[in-house]
């Protein structure tokens, strides 16, 4: 929503500080996303991402990425 006028964001802005969207359980876990590309891990896979994801403030995608880039550049 770039196109946004000031005056249509401080109206979302207002209706969203007053309507807070409920959440429930990700259906796909941690590292699912609409389009459902990643491959399950596992568990230790898992909270190895998660644990970088927190302390790196970077996502699933990033960490794994630069793991697989890692790999690469060793195995070249």
């Amino acid at each position: 929503m770039k196109d946004l006028t000031d005056e249509q964001a401080a109206a979302l802005d207002e209706y969203y500080t007053s309507h807070i969207p409920k959440v429930g359980p990700n259906e796909g876990g941690f590292f699912a996303n609409r389009t459902r590309r990643l491959m399950p891990v596992d568990d230790l896979s898992a909270a190895y991402i998660r644990s970088a994801c927190e302390a790196e403030h970077k996502t699933p995608a990033e960490i794994i990425g630069e793991l697989v880039r890692e790999k690469l550049s060793v195995s070249a």
